[in-house]
């Protein structure tokens, strides 16, 4: 586990766009997804992820170099009025993308960028971290709630086109 950097720029985007569709309900089509990708999960978006004072990032690295997840975190009051209501800790940050490969699920990629994450969230000096998880993606919810995390609300989440339902989770540090 680590901070990345401006050399992971590449496999970052890489990782991300094989590991986000793996997050979205089935009925989220592959130009929606291809869509929210080009919108955010670039080298140049990520590049400015690394820039942006608020935000960590961190990777997962396995032997040899590759990438084997990532973790992207945003420090700050939540900009979405339906998560500022729903979260009662403060100062808060949020884990906004928490992605292993598939060919290391099930390996402990997860917790430790989970742990890391925590530690990032506690070096900021948070009081809690908050997350946003689809409705539909029942093994994500577990992982959350395995990690601490309440449901605490909902919120909306744009992919494409088109809103998908969240819960919105939240774990005191």
């Amino acid at each position: 586990m680590r901070p990345a950097g401006p050399d992971d720029l590449p496999a970052l985007a890489a990782l991300a766009a094989l590991t986000f569709p793996l997050a979205c309900p089935p009925h989220v089509t592959d130009e929606a997804k291809a869509a929210f990708i080009a919108a955010n999960l670039t080298a140049d978006h990520f590049a400015r992820y690394l820039d942006d004072p608020a935000r960590d990032v961190l990777v997962a690295v396995e032997e040899g170099g590759a990438l084997a997840g990532y973790a992207l975190l945003v420090a700050g009051e939540p900009a979405d009025a339906d998560v500022a209501a729903a979260i009662t800790l403060r100062p808060t940050v949020e884990l906004s993308k928490c992605y292993v490969h598939p060919d290391h699920h099930g390996a402990g990629v997860a917790a430790a960028l989970m742990a890391a994450s925590l530690d990032a969230a506690v070096a900021r000096q948070a009081a809690g971290v908050w997350l946003g998880v689809n409705q539909q993606n029942a093994r994500a919810q577990r992982f959350y709630a395995k990690s601490g995390f309440s449901r605490v609300g909902v919120k909306r989440f744009l992919v494409g086109d088109r809103y998908e339902d969240d819960f919105v989770f939240e774990r005191a540090l």
